[in-house]
């Protein structure tokens, strides 16, 4: 049948889709659309541990369906637009995710996202230190946060840290870690990091600052006294091996031969102000130390720098041929400027090319770094016919001479005294040279033996001393070829007084046996000179008056107005104590009007000094024989009281404190604790000076600074 032709129109559209419905599981509708990625998953890092998130952004029509695979296979559960893996192992590292997004039109797979794994790094532990200071209300106390990790690196985290003190009355911590004393008490210092605590640290404030006293120079004065009257912490009451021995004992990089130094709350930017302690070794080594914070064999070096030229080192006896120091870098004491913030030090050196050298450096006392335009090279000429000369000229020669005496510094020059080395190798000279403290330029040289040589500056380790006026005083040693004091400007085994501002000689001593003395190698000046306090004698006269001795066992007390110069047949001098047969290296030291002196194998020995005139015998001394070459003493007091004689036996390694009132009265020696408590390492020098400041004593060793204070 056919119909009509309006019904054969209405049934098109119906007819076309049952005729579509038997070729088709489905029907697509006008407007469905198959999905599409519009934001890809993003790779990943996370510490092991932890989770990793990734998500996918899709369109297309609804409902979507989400499939996660990883490394290709299905992830159980993980279909929503957004999967959070289980916690990562190290094994995940490098595991690639996709996505397949679905609807009823059709699908499409992302592109892959990777993760990485970090080993997990955690913090374990912190440590603070110092260990146990001790500061002044005012002052400050610089910490350090130190971490260990989980794979037992350590860091720096000081700055990373939050300090804490468990009481701010007695002292606050900001958040650098530098610690303030508030008023006398202990508190705890902790440092906190991701949860994990320090230790406390117990931080001592006490209630008045420390008493201190710079020490810029050996025996603390151009006048060489050997004695700081500025100590109120050490007493004869509290030196005593119960409550006093060696409280610290840090390495430095080789022997010290000079006394150590001492600046007060020095400032240091960053730090606070510092106790420090400056020092130089063998090595070539300047050293700038933290005093407060030595603990046990613990120290904080402020700086440290080295004054070596590039491809130098230290000289050794094969160089020179004889001496028994090696290596030889710097030897003498070197002198502190505050005013100009630096440190002067002589060093000596040589290349690879043979080539010696002296030279004489400022240090920033801050930084350690050359200020003043230096280094410069010590060289000297003088008129002379001696040892070295040529033509009328004699020149200083590096490689026999050597700075052995401390340096001066005074009326703006710096004074470097010359020798040979132990041994007499070589024919070197008796120079003196000044430099400007300002520019290291050279001011002034001259030759004490310019006629013959040898006479060498060494003085035990001591160094020449000054006057008000600018005058400066030292002793000489044997000189060669036949010198006679006086004749031809020799001036071998003499007391010798200089213009320090024109280095001409002004005057000097020489003993009536001092041609023998240089045959016999018997140095007058094998030890400083001391210059004595004015004073008044019997008929009231002013006396300005100097000690010496030296090996041939006299102590001189000479005259410095009217030194007496030389006379074969008998010695015009102001007093002389009798020959006690030993050999004197010891630079005397002078306190409360006594004179202490310690010649070879002989008691140390106080001679008390009355209307200028020394006892002529010892008013007390000690129960200790020190051998070796004797001991080179200082003193510690509070002004007038509580006077402590301080004494090294180098060779048999024995540190003493003696009262200074009465020698016999031994306070203190390290060898008097148990096990050992307070001993040290070797000393390699013969003429180590104690410094005393503080309530600390410090000397050097062959390889360490050895501490004694107080015990904790």
């Amino acid at each position: 049948m056919r119909l009509p032709r309006f019904a054969r129109m209405s049934l098109g559209p119906a007819l076309a889709l049952l005729l579509a419905g038997c070729s088709s599981s489905h029907v697509t509708l006008s407007g469905d659309s198959a999905p599409s990625i519009t934001t890809q998953p993003a790779n990943a890092t996370v510490n092991a541990g932890q989770t990793a998130t990734f998500s996918v952004v899709a369109t297309g029509t609804s409902p979507l369906s989400y499939q996660w695979q990883k490394n290709g296979a299905n992830i159980s559960g993980a279909t929503g637009a957004t999967y959070v893996t289980p916690a990562a192992v190290s094994g995940d590292s490098g595991a690639k995710f996709v996505v397949t997004v679905s609807n009823s039109v059709g699908s499409v797979t992302s592109s892959a996202a990777t993760l990485t794994v970090n080993s997990a790094v955690t913090l374990k532990s912190i440590a603070v230190t110092p260990a146990s200071p001790s500061i002044a209300v005012g002052s400050t106390q610089q910490f350090t946060a130190t971490g260990t990790y989980s794979d037992n690196s350590t860091k720096d985290i000081t700055m990373t840290s939050t300090w804490a003190s468990s009481n701010t009355a007695y002292a606050t911590i900001g958040a650098s870690g530098l610690a303030s004393g508030v008023s006398a008490g202990t508190t705890q210092i902790t440092a906190t990091l991701g949860g994990v605590v320090s230790p406390g640290v117990p931080l001592v404030v006490t209630a008045v600052a420390t008493p201190a006293t710079d020490v810029v120079t050996h025996h603390y004065d151009m006048a060489r006294t050997g004695a700081n009257t500025h100590e109120t912490i050490l007493t004869t009451a509290n030196v005593n091996s119960a409550t006093f021995g060696k409280v610290g004992e840090f390495s430095v990089d080789g022997q010290i031969d000079g006394q150590i130094l001492f600046l007060s709350q020095a400032a240091f930017p960053g730090l606070g102000n510092k106790n420090v302690l400056y020092f130089a070794t063998e090595k070539d080594s300047v050293y700038a130390v933290d005093a407060d914070s030595v603990s046990g064999a613990a120290a904080t070096v402020l700086w440290k720098t080295t004054a070596l030229g590039t491809g130098e080192s230290p000289i050794t006896p094969s160089d020179i041929g004889c001496g028994y120091i090696n290596p030889v870098g710097i030897m003498s004491t070197p002198v502190i400027d505050r005013s100009r913030n630096a440190i002067y030090v002589v060093s000596t050196s040589k290349d690879g090319s043979g080539n010696y050298f002296h030279r004489i450096h400022a240090l920033d006392l801050v930084t350690g770094k050359e200020v003043f335009g230096g280094p410069t090279t010590i060289t000297a000429t003088f008129p002379g016919t001696g040892g070295n000369s040529q033509g009328g000229t004699v020149t200083f020669r590096p490689v026999i001479q050597e700075q052995r005496s401390a340096l001066l510094e005074s009326g703006g020059s710096i004074f470097t005294a010359w020798s040979g080395y132990d041994g007499d190798c070589g024919n070197y000279s008796a120079w003196v040279i000044s430099y400007s403290v300002d520019t290291l330029q050279r001011l002034g040289a001259i030759d004490l033996v310019p006629a013959t040589s040898g006479a060498g500056i060494w003085m035990g380790g001591g160094g020449p001393a000054a006057d008000g006026a600018g005058n400066v005083y030292l002793a000489t040693g044997n000189a060669f070829g036949g010198n006679t004091p006086g004749i031809t400007n020799d001036y071998g085994d003499s007391f010798v007084k200089l213009s320090g501002s024109a280095l001409t000689v002004l005057d000097y001593f020489a003993p009536s046996n001092a041609i023998m003395n240089d045959n016999d190698d018997l140095d007058f000046g094998s030890a400083a000179p001391l210059l004595l306090p004015d004073m008044q004698d019997s008929s009231k006269t002013t006396r300005h008056l100097a000690v010496i001795a030296g090996k041939d066992g006299v102590i001189y007390v000479v005259d410095r107005d009217n030194p007496g110069q030389y006379n074969a047949m008998k010695n015009n001098v102001y007093q002389e104590l009798p020959n006690d047969g030993h050999m004197n290296f010891s630079s005397p030291v002078f306190f409360n009007s006594t004179v202490y002196i310690g010649p070879s194998s002989l008691p140390l020995m106080a001679y008390s000094v009355s209307q200028a005139m020394l006892g002529t015998s010892p008013s007390s001394q000690t129960a200790h024989s020190f051998g070796g070459t004797g001991t080179v003493p200082s003193v510690s007091s509070n002004g007038t009281v509580n006077g402590i004689v301080w004494a090294l036996d180098y060779s048999a390694g024995t540190f003493y404190a003696f009262d200074a009132s009465d020698l016999s009265k031994e306070l203190y020696d390290s060898k008097q604790a148990a096990n050992k408590r307070d001993s040290f390492a070797s000393v390699g020098g013969h003429f180590i000076t104690p410094m005393v400041d503080n309530g600390r004593v410090y000397f050097g060793t062959g390889s360490t600074v050895v501490v004694f204070g107080l015990l904790p």
